[in-house]
């Protein structure tokens, strides 16, 4: 029987699984569990429109930011994620 914790179900939406950084460590792309990959404005889209489980858009130096959802766990923050 599954957790109802679990973060990995979030009525349906996609959950990024990797990223792809550019040589400064900046994430420019991202890969959904089912396997779309997503540039980084597409993923910016997808998550306004609340289609990505777990992320969370802001407003940071002039422009809009992609970030996992603050829960204190580090494993599943974006930076951590593995690379594809």
């Amino acid at each position: 029987m599954e957790s109802m914790n679990n973060h990995n179900i979030d009525d349906g939406k996609e959950q990024i699984v990797a990223v792809r950084k550019n040589d400064d460590g900046d994430l420019i792309a991202f890969k959904t569990n089912t396997g779309r990959e997503l540039d980084y404005l597409t993923a910016l889209e997808e998550a306004k429109a609340g289609n990505l489980a777990n992320i969370d858009v802001f407003h940071k130096y002039g422009r809009d930011i992609i970030r996992s959802e603050p829960d204190g766990i580090k494993d599943n923050n974006l930076d951590q994620l593995p690379e594809f």
